[in-house]
């Protein structure tokens, strides 16, 4: 199984079966390899509904019909779009057929911003806990640092972790050093960095401080295998 960054919190994990985004956030995001008219995947995965993360959900979907999981209100908005939605929410998990998804908070907002400037509430942020192939993938979302992350270390034993380090929006590097140490992952790669001039971190630096286990600051485009 290959695991690939795209810049920002865009992940992509490939399968001898499957290709599953996270966070499609392609087109408008100056920090990525992909082009989003190029890019296919059967399986979208949505932290939450912030256009930063939301990003080419609907072009690449419709294109691919792709199944799209994501909060439930933000499901819902989705499907009402036409696109096939399946909602799902904190604490829940479901058994698809490429492996297990469950939803974990986090502390941050979540809505998404028309064409028109209108706004859509689009539920509670997350996190997202991938089980697949025997492997588990943990991308944290947009998310302040919240002592349950603990809990979730403990229950879970994740191989891969996403975390957020721009600060400003989320949690910035010395809190991303408490939560990897906190959920305890084989390897931490940091996320949500970088797109902007607000978020510019230093995702090598952090890397080399990451403890227990390994942090893996990887540029856009480059992977892990798992």
């Amino acid at each position: 199984m290959k695991v690939s960054f795209h810049g920002h919190a865009v992940v992509k994990v490939e399968t001898e079966k499957h290709t599953i985004l996270f966070d499609p956030y392609i087109s408008e995001n100056g920090n990525t390899d992909l082009n989003a008219d190029e890019q296919d995947a059967d399986i979208i995965l949505l932290t939450h509904g912030h256009n930063d993360h939301v990003g080419d959900t609907f072009d690449i979907a419709k294109r691919n019909d792709a199944q799209v999981i994501a909060p439930f209100e933000l499901a819902t908005y989705l499907g009402n779009k036409g696109l096939n939605a399946h909602p799902m929410y904190i604490g829940g998990s479901h058994d698809f057929d490429f492996g297990t998804v469950k939803f974990t908070q986090a502390f941050h907002g979540s809505s998404y911003t028309e064409e028109d400037g209108t706004i859509i509430y689009t539920g509670m942020p997350t996190g997202i806990l991938l089980t697949i192939d025997g492997q588990t993938i943990y991308h944290m979302g947009d998310t302040g640092l919240y002592s349950d992350m603990k809990m979730i270390g403990e229950r879970n034993d994740i191989d891969l972790a996403f975390v957020p380090i721009g600060d400003n929006f989320t949690m910035g590097p010395e809190d991303a050093l408490t939560a990897a140490e906190w959920i305890g992952a084989k390897q931490v790669v940091p996320i949500h960095y970088n797109t902007f001039d607000l978020i510019n971190q230093d995702g090598e630096g952090f890397a080399e401080k990451v403890k227990p286990g390994k942090g893996v600051a990887l540029k856009p485009g480059e992977s892990i295998d798992l």
